[in-house]
């Protein structure tokens, strides 16, 4: 159950976003910021251009061949990521903070000696050296992105292994939990800086949010049948490898059947929720339909407002991208299932 009243501190977090949100767009904040920036970042770069030629020459490593570099791009998701700005590389960033954590996982609940570290860290150092190294030869990002990215990854890691069991000991008994991530997950939709260029990191956001709540509702519900620290662990004998092998195939399958099923509810009921509420939509991918078109002008000509479509007139006449919204439910679905329909599960059929 959760508490009726709100801590300050929720409510001030909430307020500020929402300042944050209206006055970026009554002051166009993100361009003038980009205006204020660029043109420092390009004289820094001009400064320290001779240093890089002087570490160029003493390395004499020479550079790729005529003509220059291309992107070696497989999929219509890898040209889609070729979209976004390249500093830090997201790949070796989430390489680190991934493989660094499992690490300390592994650590924390295993068995711990001088052979399983060293492998343990060896393992790691591979994968992010892969990772890095690819990205480069793909042609997708420079050294120096590549530097930046598993620099700002192992920060990010040392900050949250500082401060998870803080952050573990509010979803647990804090309160207000679901009602408070429900709305910062709501304002992090719109608190997001409008780039120079379109790219589709707003759409991995909106997919990280959504699954970050889904996960946390989940855990929320369920941590004293499923997460306790009593629970069995992987990386330990109390689960068998059959045992692990069975919750592996009956976990994937039934993470991806939610994350189709949730997806196609949402397609179906958020514009038929937002046609009711008179808020205008258009669609950018999922609903063909809506593509380019105002869902809300035609419907909304000469009707009269009812209460709920008052108040939403009071926000930008705009039409929003209902995509924003699937996307948020696919993924909040996903990890829903992840710690909450997968356990139960796994409790069900003795795994």
């Amino acid at each position: 159950m959760e508490a009726a009243g709100m801590p300050f501190w929720q409510a001030l977090t909430l307020s500020s976003i929402v300042g944050w949100v209206l006055a970026s767009s009554a002051f166009d904040l993100t361009r003038r910021v980009r205006a204020l920036m660029q043109p420092w970042v390009t004289r820094r770069v001009i400064v320290d251009t001779p240093w890089i030629l002087r570490l160029q020459d003493v390395v004499s490593a020479p550079r790729p061949s005529s003509p220059p570099v291309r992107r070696v791009t497989a999929t219509k998701d890898e040209k889609e990521n070729a979209m976004e700005y390249g500093l830090p590389s997201s790949h070796a960033l989430n390489t680190v903070c991934l493989s660094g954590y499992l690490l300390h996982y592994a650590l924390t609940h295993g068995v711990q000696n001088g052979v399983t570290v060293a492998v343990g860290f060896a393992l790691v150092f591979t994968l992010v050296m892969i990772i890095g190294i690819g990205r480069i030869y793909l042609g997708m990002h420079s050294l120096i992105d590549v530097v930046s990215g598993i620099s700002f990854g192992l920060v990010i890691l040392a900050f949250w292994l500082t401060i998870h069991g803080y952050v573990d000991d509010f979803i647990i008994s804090g309160q207000n939990v679901t009602s408070f991530l429900a709305s910062l997950s709501l304002l992090l939709c719109f608190a997001y800086p409008t780039p120079e260029f379109p790219t589709p990191s707003f759409e991995y956001h909106t997919a990280f949010v959504g699954a970050a709540f889904g996960i946390v509702s989940g855990i929320r519900q369920t941590y004293f049948h499923f997460h306790h620290e009593g629970v069995p662990r992987i990386f330990s004998p109390q689960i068998p490898l059959l045992v692990f092998l069975g919750r592996m195939l009956v976990g994937i399958s039934t993470i991806l059947m939610v994350k189709f099923c949730s997806k196609a509810i949402a397609k179906w009921l958020l514009p038929v929720m937002c046609n009711t509420l008179g808020i205008p939509i258009v669609s950018s991918c999922y609903v063909p339909a809506l593509r380019g078109s105002d869902s809300s002008k035609s419907k909304s000509d000469g009707k009269q407002l009812g209460y709920l479509q008052k108040v939403i007139a009071f926000f930008p006449r705009k039409a929003y991208d209902v995509d924003t919204g699937i996307r948020f439910l696919q993924y909040a679905g996903l990890g829903w299932s992840v710690t909450d329909l997968a356990p139960s599960l796994f409790s069900h059929l003795n795994l």
